[in-house]
């Protein structure tokens, strides 16, 4: 059966499940433990290549960069977990940062990845307690020993509010993340588009150094918006990988009304019923600018 961004994160939580982490960062031993594997620091291993599983007389190895630093070596392990518990083979023709060349089943490794890394129930309190910023992803990331990538785009996946995390790379997104509020509300912000002129992110990329958040047209960003109403907007860009990073968010008076499928989708996140439509069950709360 083919996987899909669902059924990827179920596995992966039906995995933290078992293992029922208390404390972060997350301890990787018990999840090895579970899938029968250990892991191997490994010398020879080029700058840009973080690791590879293999499975020999029933147990599984993970063979980590032994040079890369702690938090890259825990995504590595998860990563690599996520090869071994779908059953997906690696391709790593492309370098592990870059979206651009990415294969669908890394992409998937790296969503499955991140559920363990920063689990829902650990992680969501922290969401739920932080402002809007980039500041704040970057703390969490830090707290959860985590990329930064990966800690925005579980911080949008988890966020009570209506909010994106959007990972661009050579002024093309790559990756948006959008919470269960706007996929309820069916906000849509294409892949593959064009980094928006006018918006945060563009100006960012082209070198204009701006210091917090800029309230921009939701236009800007949602294909299919057609109201009035104000988009904030934060932007970071790395020249050294030509990847700019971005979190968008509205406050939720200035969301369309929800159709009655969408409201009836609503009311199960509120009650924590079974996923649906790829919108899991977390409830909503009004989140601070």
């Amino acid at each position: 059966m083919a996987l899909d961004e669902l059924s990827v994160v179920l596995k992966a939580r039906q995995l933290v499940n078992e293992v029922s982490p208390t404390i972060f960062p997350v301890d990787v031993n018990p999840f090895l433990k579970q899938a029968n594997a250990v892991v191997k620091e490994q010398g020879d291993l080029a700058e840009n290549e973080p690791g590879w599983s293999f499975q020999s007389n029933g147990k599984h190895y993970i063979c980590i960069n032994k040079f890369d630093n702690a938090e890259r070596k825990r995504f590595t392990v998860f990563h690599e977990l996520a090869h071994i518990i779908l059953g997906l083979p690696s391709d790593h023709s492309s370098p592990t940062w870059s979206y651009a060349k990415k294969s669908i089943n890394e992409i998937w490794c790296d969503i499955f990845a991140a559920e363990l890394l920063l689990p829902y129930n650990l992680f969501k309190p922290f969401v739920d307690r932080s402002d809007y910023s980039l500041d704040a992803i970057g703390k969490l990331a830090m707290q959860f020993e985590a990329s930064f990538t990966a800690t925005g785009s579980r911080y949008a996946a988890v966020a009570a509010g209506p909010c994106a995390f959007i990972l661009a790379e050579k002024g093309i997104v790559r990756y948006p993340s959008r919470s269960p509020v706007l996929r309820g509300a069916r906000i849509w912000i294409p892949p593959k588009m064009e980094l928006p002129m006018g918006s945060v992110s563009a100006r960012v990329r082209n070198g204009k150094a701006i210091d917090g958040a800029e309230e921009i047209d939701p236009e800007l960003w949602i294909a299919n918006w057609n109201r009035d109403g104000v988009m904030l907007e934060e932007a970071r860009h790395f020249p050294k990988r030509d990847q700019t990073l971005a979190l968008l968010w509205l406050e939720e008076d200035e969301l369309p009304e929800p159709g009655l499928r969408d409201r009836r989708t609503h009311e199960e996140e509120e009650q924590g019923l079974a996923e649906l439509d790829g919108i899991l069950p977390w409830p909503g709360k009004r989140r601070r600018r």
